[in-house]
């Protein structure tokens, strides 16, 4: 079954990686403040968009530059508070937003691909069921994270990777929600 295929209502719940996905990255650097924020074009009217066909939309992002020291907990914050209103301001919701600021040598559950933060995210949301629920992301661990739960996949990115096999890709996250508005 395709994901265009699913009955995708207000039962289903979708989760979005941030950096890559919502705002750009930064290549071999962090944002690790909100003046190294900047949002991908068209991500706040996705996210719109989305809010109309999801019941719950939640936020899993890798944030190790807390474990490095290049930013506070404080200043992640600060930036998903800013993220959270601008996303409000334009019609949107994000229910939650989890962040996991271990190293990758430390091998936690709740860095991706570890699959810690949707199983907090349940936790804290009894009602999400992971047959119901799609993971959009634009790295392998994101893939390799739905993969581990079942979840079907949203590939963002330019190139499309063959060996991660997503539900579907998208070039990014406006093209991926104009997709499911046509459909659903």
């Amino acid at each position: 079954m395709t994901l265009l295929n699913l009955p995708i209502d207000n039962t289903w719940t979708l989760f979005l990686d941030r950096d890559g996905v919502i705002n750009k990255k930064i290549d071999g650097d962090y944002v690790r403040n909100l003046k190294m924020f900047e949002w991908i074009e068209g991500s706040k009217e996705a996210i719109a968009i989305l809010s109309k066909h999801f019941g719950k939309i939640i936020v899993v992002t890798n944030q190790q530059g807390i474990g490095k020291g290049f930013m506070t907990q404080g200043e992640l914050e600060i930036i998903h508070s800013f993220m959270n209103s601008e996303i409000e301001k334009d019609g949107g919701k994000i229910d939650a937003i989890y962040f996991s600021p271990y190293l990758k040598e430390e091998d936690n559950i709740m860095r991706k691909p570890g699959i810690g933060m949707p199983l907090k995210a349940k936790q804290d949301f009894p009602e999400i069921d992971f047959f119901k629920s799609i993971m959009v992301g634009d790295s392998i661990s994101d893939m390799e994270m739905a993969d581990a739960l079942r979840l079907q996949k949203v590939w963002i990115g330019e190139n499309k990777i063959l060996d991660i096999a997503p539900s579907l890709h998208c070039t990014d996250l406006l093209k991926f929600a104009k997709i499911i508005s046509a459909n659903y």
